[in-house]
């Protein structure tokens, strides 16, 4: 692991909120982590209007909010925008031959983002179904957390580094080009209306129920 690698890791799994603010140049992988942010907050007004408005910043900065993918997010629902990914395929012109095959790969690679994040927001409790919380036997389901809490933290950045590879690949699939933009936070707040961090109405905004 390099040295850039831990701090993106921790990055790219943090929750973006206001109390923890993005430091490196955000990515497209930075975008995905927001939607999925978006989708486990659905119930929570604050947080899901904080991350709204931190994903239409970002698409519109990325270029692609008036393309078929920011049509799409917009188009749907908090709490169904990373199953809603899929679906891209079919929405966007040419290559219709191996729509399926695209959505298949997009929703794979979405699932193993998707654990990534989950297994790193244990301390969150932002997902109770834990890895092994529907084992009835009590002792055994004891057994399976105590293990995952004492062994998790050791393990989960090599794990996380799984984000590298789906973020280029899912970048591809789902906005059809391979560069890769990045901007600086402040840039983003300065010039493009992403949420200060700074700003205690967005400090307010984010803690509200």
């Amino acid at each position: 692991m390099t040295p850039f690698d831990q701090p993106r890791i921790s990055q790219l799994i943090s929750t973006y909120g206001p109390h923890q603010p993005p430091s490196l140049p955000l990515e497209f992988g930075d975008y995905l982590s927001i939607l999925w942010r978006l989708d486990h907050c659905a119930a929570n007004s604050g947080k899901a209007h904080y991350y709204r408005k931190c994903e239409q910043v970002l698409a519109s900065a990325f270029g692609f909010d008036k393309r078929e993918l920011g049509r799409l997010i917009r188009n749907t629902q908090p709490g169904a925008l990373y199953e809603s990914l899929g679906y891209l395929p079919y929405r966007s012109s040419g290559r219709a031959v191996d729509a399926a095959d695209r959505r298949a790969a997009i929703e794979q690679l979405l699932r193993i983002r998707s654990d990534v994040l989950t297994l790193s927001a244990y301390g969150e409790q932002w997902n109770p179904r834990w890895p092994g919380s529907g084992i009835i036997d009590a002792e055994l389901r004891d057994r399976v957390f105590a293990i995952l809490f004492t062994a998790l933290p050791s393990q989960l950045p090599p794990f996380a580094r799984m984000l590298f590879v789906t973020d280029i690949v899912l970048q591809e699939l789902l906005t059809g080009v391979r560069h890769a933009d990045s901007f600086l936070m402040h840039t983003l707040v300065g010039q493009h209306g992403y949420p200060d961090p700074q700003s205690l109405e967005i400090q307010q905004l984010y803690l509200r129920e």
